[in-house]
């Protein structure tokens, strides 16, 4: 879960995330005393069902006991396999050289970001958007020679090339729409540079908890979740709570689904100030998230 890069959480004002170690590192940043460590690749995906009150996502919310963003809800993903890089996996659907100018990337790491949202999918909720043919869907992803794939794949033991073709499975990048792209700010320690994408769930598999990062999952209609957000009763990160906003227009999951090629991912990158003794944080373009903190305590 690539979401959970922004440390402990302070109560939040609405649901919004606010570590308390944020001040400081922004001080340290803009006085030249901390350097930003370079962000990781990382994929997380937005899986929708039509439901007769609309699409809902599939949310997770990690365990409390999380040493970063402990009780926050998100979406599957995680940090991308430099291996799914080096060699070509099955594929359907656009081409790498299609995902590379839509992903603003090179083809080869293109295709290890497609293969990072799939196989996280795989992963923390157990579908797999892959196929024997370019038109196929695999059916029920339980059993127990399946639950040994995915364990191997969370330990890296096995590489998402590898499980591919030990299947004898395509990709089905088609089933993806990449949606936004979100940066870590530079004054965390941990840093990622993720796109967002959206999928809708196969006719014939079904979500389950399968994160060991997770004590909960939810299927959740996009305003409902925003609300809980609102409410102050769901702790969200800024990418999330975004994200979710932006779901609410669409009457379906293949509506969003055909939206995506439309949506801007440009990164967002938080901008960080000191003014006068107070901290302003911002998201370009979201005004919603900013904050201003005084040092010492909240302005």
């Amino acid at each position: 879960m690539p979401n959970g890069q922004y440390g402990q959480q302070q109560p939040p004002a609405g649901g919004q995330w606010y570590p308390p170690e944020w001040p400081d590192r922004i001080r340290a940043l803009a006085d030249g005393s901390l350097t930003p460590v370079a962000p990781r690749r990382a994929a997380t995906v937005m899986l929708l069902r039509d439901t007769p009150a609309g699409p809902a996502v599939h949310m997770l919310r990690r365990r409390a006991s999380m040493a970063f963003a402990g009780g926050a809800y998100a979406y599957p993903g995680g940090g991308v396999d430099p291996r799914d890089a080096e060699h070509q996996v099955g594929w359907a659907g656009p081409s790498r050289q299609d995902w590379a100018a839509r992903l603003g990337t090179d083809p080869a790491a293109a295709q290890a970001i497609v293969c990072g949202a799939v196989r996280e999918t795989f992963e923390e909720a157990g579908v797999l958007l892959a196929g024997e043919t370019e038109d196929t869907v695999v059916g029920d992803t339980t059993g127990d020679a399946w639950e040994a794939d995915r364990q191997a794949l969370v330990a890296r033991e096995l590489s998402f090339a590898e499980f591919l073709d030990r299947r004898g499975l395509r990709l089905r990048s088609d089933l993806l729409g990449a949606w936004a792209r979100w940066i870590t700010p530079e004054f965390e320690p941990r840093r990622y540079d993720t796109w967002f994408f959206v999928a809708a769930l196969p006719e014939s598999q079904r979500t389950r908890n399968a994160s060991t990062e997770a004590d909960r999952t939810v299927w959740i209609r996009p305003a409902d979740a925003a609300g809980g957000y609102d409410k102050g009763e769901l702790l969200m990160m800024p990418p999330t709570i975004s994200t979710l906003r932006s779901l609410e227009p669409y009457g379906s999951a293949a509506d969003a689904l055909a939206a995506a090629g439309t949506q801007d991912l440009t990164p967002v990158l938080a901008q960080a100030a000191l003014e006068d003794g107070v901290v302003v944080l911002s998201w370009p373009g979201h005004d919603e998230f900013t904050k201003r903190v005084r040092l010492g305590g909240p302005a």
